[in-house]
């Protein structure tokens, strides 16, 4: 009995540590991306990876689904990944991409707020506390200026943060369409078949309302930023997907939690190692926004 609970919490541990490292370098791969392709073929590029790599997986499964079935999957494709895969791209045209890991980390307690809002859940004192010190955080954040100075106005704040804030409010409402449509799937017909669901809308956008085709012909460094975005949509988003789904069956919901505190450390990691500068303001709003997490989503 020992050894098999060691053997869990040493492969709990180790797929912790994968998807922290993965999740984590998502930014990076974004910011590779950028130097290349626009905001949208980031985002339509990096779906078309993702669903064509579960693609054996989601095409068997697909026959077995009810037309409601298959609309829900539709809207949590939509909610869990083709906006915020948009999103997030918007949001680092102008947020580093070590600040855009920080907020993403808002996610948990977005999914109580709209749970309180919505969904008829209720809110905690701890939850309220913690939503208020991150919301602290994220104004610290998104305010405070090269040079040390603070936004004296509206046109002080970065409003491109709000891009990474609607990415969090989307993976919040699908959490919660998942947990009350989705009884009788598993959490790997629901992660592949929601992207197969998307995949029609990110190659036709991709190919016809871009000019994804013609940069790949003519710019120079085009297929080494799509080998960055191949590695952020297979891995970062399909791979990542199925091991996490591995992860919450085997761990404790407070466990699988720990990535929502681990994934900043590796996004600012790669920000300062890409010369990415963090003045002493932002520290203090990355401070409020884990603070405020952890508060939070406690046990």
């Amino acid at each position: 009995m020992s050894t098999s609970r060691s053997e869990n919490s040493l492969k709990n541990w180790a797929l912790l540590t994968i998807l922290t490292l993965i999740w984590g370098s998502s930014f990076i791969l974004i910011k590779r991306g950028l130097e290349v392709f626009s905001p949208g073929e980031v985002g339509a590029y990096r779906m078309v990876a993702a669903a064509t790599l579960l693609l054996p997986l989601s095409l068997p499964r697909i026959k077995n689904l009810s037309k409601t079935q298959v609309k829900n999957l539709l809207l949590a494709g939509l909610l869990g990944s083709f906006i915020p895969a948009f999103l997030f791209p918007m949001a680092q045209t102008q947020l580093s991409s070590s600040l855009t890991g920080v907020l993403n980390a808002l996610t948990p307690l977005f999914v109580v707020l709209v749970g309180a809002v919505f969904f008829n859940t209720r809110i905690t004192r701890r939850n309220g506390l913690g939503l208020f010190i991150a919301f602290i955080g994220v104004i610290i954040l998104v305010a405070y200026k090269e040079g040390g100075n603070w936004g004296d106005s509206l046109a002080g704040i970065n409003v491109y943060g709000l891009f990474v804030i609607a990415a969090c409010i989307c993976y919040s409402f699908n959490l919660h369409v998942i947990k009350t449509r989705f009884t009788k799937l598993k959490s790997i017909e629901i992660s592949s078949i929601s992207l197969l669901m998307i995949l029609p809308m990110a190659l036709i956008y991709l190919f016809a309302g871009t000019n994804f085709s013609y940069k790949l012909v003519t710019h120079p460094q085009a297929w080494e930023a799509l080998g960055y975005l191949t590695i952020l949509g297979m891995v970062g988003t399909a791979t990542a997907l199925v091991l996490f789904n591995i992860m919450v069956k085997s761990a404790s919901p407070f466990f699988a939690s720990l990535v929502t505190y681990t994934i900043p450390i590796v996004a600012i990691m790669w920000g300062v190692l890409d010369g990415e500068v963090l003045l002493i303001g932002h520290y203090i709003g990355i401070a409020g926004v884990i603070l405020g997490v952890w508060i939070g989503n406690r046990k």
